[in-house]
């Protein structure tokens, strides 16, 4: 790969921002939602599928790809864009969350975390090193950095030991990284919900130089109100000409409140998972097709909506298959889920270029507050 990673703003609204990440794999239009397929896979959609939703970038897991199948055997597959059939850009996360979750597993050194396999016991070193390395086996075009993630609360002295190894593993993963054109490498910040520790943390970060850097520690239980807070302040800590990702978030009210504290880049499970049980995410706010009141109701999930399961089928249809445990359900759910999400991310992004984000906003809202009234 000899095209460069870059990122350029094309036009701001207040603290957010619309613009475009270049790879060689193609161009990624932000603020941005990244699909998450965690183990080479979007759950319940194929590949073509979720391209057709609008999705630029895809979320792939080092932690699960490492032990299923296996990193060395992807590489021999032809890396895990050939292997998923996935011809755009990935973003790997490090393992950090899922190995730092995994506390009766799991013994933690300065040099890196051994762990036990959740499936079938096996152990297990992970080392900045080593998840530079498997990353690279991968063949993701975004690397992350390998970190803790602080768990929720924490109090100062636990937030800034838990930062600071995250720092040290930081520059072991800029070293280990190397030089490898095409691809980018990004720096998390930490410091759970302290100011200061996250000030510290991105200063560091901006010191090693990073690609792009993410918004670590959040989502992990602390509340909408203690992120937006964070939010506040983080953002604006790192540097304003390269990417800013908000690790795991999240629900559609969490993104539009971070795209306008200046975040650009999101991921998460929820359009999938929520999917699968029967829920759908819609202008309306949220719907449980498990709910009686939708098994005589004609109407689609989103009137508005042009994915194929609200073009196709009906809510009564759609409860059906729910309370039958089809496999379709879960299919045609994830696909309108997913379809939503970009449809938000292209209006948040239409709304930035042409500077009436506030409106938008508060369309949102007062729609998701109107809720989703059934028929008399």
């Amino acid at each position: 790969m000899t095209q460069k990673f870059s990122f350029a703003v094309a036009q701001r609204d207040g603290r957010a921002r619309t613009g475009m990440i270049q790879t060689p794999r193609g161009d990624i239009r932000t603020p941005a939602f990244m699909p998450v397929g965690t183990a080479a896979t979007v759950k319940a959609m194929m590949p073509e599928s979720v391209r057709a939703t609008g999705a630029d970038i895809l979320l792939g897991n080092t932690y699960h790809l490492m032990l299923r199948p296996g990193a060395e055997r992807v590489a021999r597959l032809g890396g895990l864009h050939k292997f998923m059939n996935w011809d755009r850009p990935i973003l790997t996360d490090s393992g950090g969350f899922q190995v730092m979750s995994l506390t009766a597993l799991r013994k933690m050194t300065e040099e890196g975390v051994t762990f036990q396999s959740h499936i079938d016991g096996s152990k297990h070193h992970l080392s900045p090193e080593r998840s530079m390395e498997i990353q690279a086996l991968l063949g993701s075009d975004i690397v992350m950095s390998f970190d803790e993630c602080t768990p929720h609360p924490a109090p100062h002295e636990v937030a800034q030991k838990s930062m600071e190894l995250s720092m040290r593993w930081a520059q072991r993963s800029r070293d280990a990284f190397g030089d490898r054109p095409g691809h980018a490498l990004f720096g998390i910040q930490q410091g759970s919900t302290f100011e200061d520790l996250r000030a510290q943390s991105a200063e560091t970060l901006r010191g090693i130089e990073f690609d792009g850097y993410a918004i670590g520690g959040l989502a992990v239980g602390e509340g909408q109100e203690a992120m937006f807070k964070v939010l506040d302040f983080a953002p604006g800590q790192l540097p304003d000409d390269k990417p800013r990702y908000l690790m795991g978030v999240g629900k559609p009210d969490d993104i539009v409140g971070a795209v306008q504290r200046g975040v650009d880049m999101f991921d998460c499970v929820l359009p999938s998972r929520s999917g699968r049980t029967g829920q759908a995410q819609t202008r309306m706010g949220a719907i449980n097709l498990r709910n009686a009141r939708h098994r005589d109701d004609p109407r689609p999930l989103d009137a508005e909506c042009s994915c194929p399961t609200c073009s196709n089928y009906s809510r009564a249809y759609l409860h059906h298959v729910v309370r039958a445990q089809e496999m379709i359900a879960g299919m045609l759910l994830t696909w309108h889920n997913l379809h939503y999400y970009q449809e938000l991310m292209a209006g948040l992004r239409g709304a930035i270029r042409d500077q009436i984000l506030d409106s938008f906003v508060e369309s949102f809202h007062a729609r998701r507050r109107q809720g989703d009234i059934a028929p008399i």
